[in-house]
């Protein structure tokens, strides 16, 4: 049973209720939730036990949400409200609420790198009579605290619709509103509350039926505990061999290990089981080629036309995992069609978030896309079955479509006697040339967009042949006089006639079109959401995030039976809830690693309740079977060695594409820049950056100097590399990123940097890791550097060389994986002193100075000394025999006094 609109509306309400009843204060209060949120348990007696458990954290986690977007609002995105119109709405039931209608203008934001912003579904708004600067501009007199939801928009006319937390006091004359003595009123984006609310509803359902039984087997350990049913593998209903034999021919060609074929082949024979429902777990550690095992998963599904749900936690998953799929897709077709069969898949979701543009190859199956070619293909005038019809209506009888166009252009001739009407032959010709352009756009329509159930191989192959004549006819006719012949009833004769039966075989083609006319049957709807409707029902493969199968809880929709979950680990459970309620699953598998990062959470509170822990994540805990990927693919052994021991109790093996000499790969000269290095930074100083942020600048210094190296190394040998620059702490992320800048300036597609955190890097590879740990303190504290999730991430990013920079003593102490890490290195003869290298020594001392300097001028009490300092700078960038001075000369001429900032010599 899909959500109704009276229960979607009062789940919405109640939501969002809770939201607007929160004051100004409230939402400041980083404790307001605090006493309302309890651990989240790992087992539970009830559905409703389950549900519920997850509420409170929610609350809280949209609070945090909220109380972060404000503090932020400086910098958020923001439109002019032209005009608000109250608005009653009998289905929205909810009497507290203030439902508006408005239209906004786009107005240009003064915020760098924020273009124009237009209100979205699930958006939560301010409304202020002036761009807000501080937190505190949110609330002042005459403007007090005052927020909206956006329930509703059209595309078509502009309008917005939005639920008001108090009445918008504002003039509805638009006239009165564009003078310039008109108070303004601006709409300033918080955040979007779409999943949050798709969450909420998913939690405050009423479950009934076979929507509980997925939920009922996740609520404790199964006694099956992941395996595969045992009555189908020993029982009567054993699993069919033939069909495993004909997954493991489909997958063949892919060059799959052991451990992913099975992986693939249990899940598949998943599908033949009727006695229960069930849940597998697929552990894919990293570069195990987990994306490339479920997309043969995927593969092996859709030739058996099994309708199947595959979900992800982000829009990039679910793109990535797709453009697999799709790719092969592609390389298995056995005809010359390339599109054919592509209707079977399709993605959904929104466009702009989505960015479906980024993948070119994901159009043909992104749902949109598809909408508006069905719109013109099933379009009554514009459309597949009038373009049929018509162009054997020309060929039967041209004369009386000439007559029908003559009567109707006779009118235009007498207005106007300059522009003369066709000649039968002319419109003949045009006609038909017009005709058989439709049906081409058509074909590639329906190869692409059409399920193959309604559109059988058999016929497919038909329409290429009538085009093929179609297209030979108009070469005849382009060479024929055709001549207007009526017979003695004073009906036209057939084009063929009139082309003196130039090419008697053509008179198949009328048969032909008829024949085609007749199987291919069109539905006969023409609405954007019906056809959208009729996509969804008629796939076999459906990608979407997990909290946007919302949409599938339609009335009438095909059931789905099979579920994926892609990166099953980073997704929240009560997230993962939403898809397992589908009406008529019986099946999952879900994929990830539980030792690698979970879903990102803003709260600590909700953090220390566990509301990031994933479905995955808790299953691993009560002791279900995981199936293991056991071949990694991306990392040198050097690299591996290391997470495999600490991470994977050493169960995983290095392909032998990793073990060959080619695979080893020098980039620079030393030991130190070997596959596997780390690389020590005694006198690296931990500093407060951008946001409390921890920062580094001598080990952001050294990684410029690398950086620096690698591209002089890039210049001579021109052999493509790609790197990757990690760190756990943003404000060490900005720090490298303003500090490589000139390394950066020059764009070349065959040499590309990145730098991102962590949590960015999850899913990413490179040639080469640099990884900044940032901690340099006596007292050993490395705050959430400490999380093995987070450490397991970072240090399995690498193809070729990973290159690690810490503080060996803060490290060594710390008595964390860190520690494990310096140990390990010391004894596999890893480690070494960044100041081993001339350059890198330079650098340090370099940023050494620059930190004292900038500590200088930054203090209230040294102003007096800090001319003084600034006249040495000076006297030594001069030239000065100063040893201070000469360190921050060495090759050097630029001035440093106290009227320009501290420019480091790299």
């Amino acid at each position: 049973m899909s959500f109704n609109v009276e229960r979607e509306d009062l789940d919405l309400a109640s939501l969002v209720e809770i939201v607007f009843s929160w004051t100004f204060n409230d939402v400041r209060n980083q404790n307001f939730c605090r006493h309302k949120v309890e651990k989240i348990p790992h087992t539970f007696m009830t559905v409703t036990n389950y549900l519920n458990s997850f509420i409170p954290s929610l609350v809280e986690e949209t609070h945090s949400d909220l109380s972060s977007s404000l503090y932020g609002v400086n910098r958020a995105p923001f439109c002019e409200i032209l005009i608000a119109t109250p608005e009653r709405s009998k289905s929205f039931i909810s009497s507290k609420f203030l439902l508006y209608q408005i239209s906004v203008s786009r107005t240009k934001n003064d915020t760098e790198d924020v273009g124009p912003y237009q209100p979205e579904v699930g958006d939560l708004i301010a409304l202020t009579d002036f761009k807000p600067k501080t937190v505190e501009d949110l609330n002042r007199p005459r403007r007090y605290y005052h927020i909206a939801y956006v329930y509703g928009s059209k595309e078509s006319s502009g309008e917005i619709s939005i639920l008001s937390s108090k009445c918008i006091d504002m003039e509805v004359d638009s006239n009165y509103l564009r003078s310039n003595n008109a108070p303004k009123l601006y709409a300033v984006y918080l955040l979007n509350l779409t999943t949050n609310i798709r969450i909420w509803k998913a939690l405050n359902s009423e479950l009934e039926g076979a929507k509980m039984n997925m939920i009922k087997k996740v609520l404790q350990a199964d006694s099956n505990n992941g395996e595969n049913c045992q009555l189908c593998i020993y029982g009567e209903n054993h699993i069919d061999i033939a069909a495993c034999s004909k997954v493991h021919t489909m997958i063949q060609s892919e060059n799959l290990n052991e451990s992913q074929k099975d992986a693939v082949l249990s899940s598949v024979s998943m599908r033949e089981c009727h006695h229960s429902d069930t849940i597998k777990l697929i552990w894919g550690p990293p570069g195990t080629g987990k994306t490339k095992t479920v997309a043969s998963l995927l593969f092996s599904l859709l030739k058996f036309k099994a309708r199947t749900l595959t979900c992800a936690p982000t829009n990039t998953a679910v793109l990535e995992v797709a453009a697999r799929l799709q790719n092969l897709v592609e390389k298995s077709l056995e005809h010359d069609v390339d599109t054919y069969g592509l209707g079977d898949i399709v993605i959904f979701g929104n466009r702009s978030r989505m960015k479906v543009d980024c993948y070119r190859c994901l159009q043909d199956i992104f749902l949109d896309y598809r909408v508006s070619n069905l719109l013109r293909c099933f379009a009554p005038f514009t459309g597949w079955k009038h373009y049929l019809e018509s162009m054997i209506a020309l060929l039967e009888n041209p004369s009386k479509k000439y007559a029908q166009f003559v009567k109707k252009e006779y009118h235009s001739y007498k207005e106007d006697k300059k522009n003369s009407i066709m000649t039968f032959e002319q419109f003949v010709k045009m006609r038909f040339s017009s005709i058989v352009a439709e049906l081409k756009l058509c074909k590639k329509t329906l190869y692409t967009h059409l399920p193959t159930s309604l559109f059988p191989f058999e016929e497919m192959k038909k329409i290429p042949i009538a085009l093929d004549l179609l297209t030979s006819l108009e070469s005849s006719m382009c060479k024929a006089k055709l001549k207007q012949t009526l017979d003695d009833h004073g009906d036209g004769e057939s084009i063929f006639d009139c082309l003196g039966r130039l090419n008697n075989t053509t008179e198949d083609c009328v048969c032909l079109l008829r024949s085609l006319l007749k199987k291919i049957s069109l539905p006969n709807i023409t609405e954007k959401y019906e056809i959208e409707k009729f996509c969804l029902m008629n796939a076999s493969l459906i990608f979407c995030t997990a909290s946007s199968s919302t949409r599938l809880f339609t009335e009438g929709m095909t059931p789905i039976k099979f579920l994926v979950i892609d990166e099953a680990a980073q997704l929240k459970e009560c997230e993962s809830a939403i898809p397992l309620q589908l009406p008529g699953l019986h099946h999952a598998v879900l994929i990830g690693d539980e030792r690698q990062l979970p879903a990102v959470v803003k709260s600590t509170v909700t953090e220390e309740a566990g509301y990031g822990r994933s479905l995955f994540e808790r299953l691993v805990s009560l002791g279900y079977k995981k199936h293991l990927l056991n071949t990694q693919y991306r990392m040198h052994p050097s690299i591996s060695l290391f997470p495999n021991k600490e991470f994977y109790e050493e169960q995983l093996v290095d392909a032998p594409i990793v073990r060959e000499m080619s695979y080893n790969r020098c980039f620079l000269e030393g030991k130190m820049y070997a596959s596997y290095s780390f690389i020590n930074i005694a006198k690296g100083k931990e500093q407060r950056g951008r946001g409390h942020s921890s920062k580094n600048m001598v080990e952001a210094a050294v990684i410029s100097k690398i950086i620096g190296s690698l591209k002089e190394e890039f210049h001579r040998t021109r052999k493509k590399v790609s790197i990757g620059i990690i760190s756990p702490y943003n404000a060490q992320v900005y720090e490298i990123q303003e500090k490589i800048k000139p390394n950066n300036s020059i764009s070349d597609p065959n040499f590309s940097v990145s730098v991102r955190s962590v949590d960015g890097f999850q899913g990413g590879e490179e040639d080469i890791i640099i990884i900044s740990t940032v901690r340099s303190n006596e007292d050993a504290k490395i705050g959430f550097l400490s999380n093995r999730q987070r450490a397991n991430v970072a240090l399995t990013r690498a193809r070729h060389c990973l290159w690690i920079l810490g503080n060996e003593t803060t490290l060594e102490k710390s008595d964390s994986i860190w520690k494990e890490l310096v140990l390990d290195a010391k004894e596999r003869g890893c480690f070494h002193n960044a100041d081993e290298d001339k350059k890198l020594a330079e650098a340090i001392e370099d940023a050494l100075l620059e930190i004292e300097f900038l500590d200088e001028s930054e203090s209230p009490f040294k102003k007096l000394s800090l001319q003084g300092k600034s006249e040495t700078f000076a006297t030594t960038s001069r030239g000065s025999m100063s040893t201070r001075g000469s360190q921050y000369n060495r090759g050097s001429s630029r001035g440093r006094g106290r009227t320009r900032p501290w420019q480091p010599r790299w």
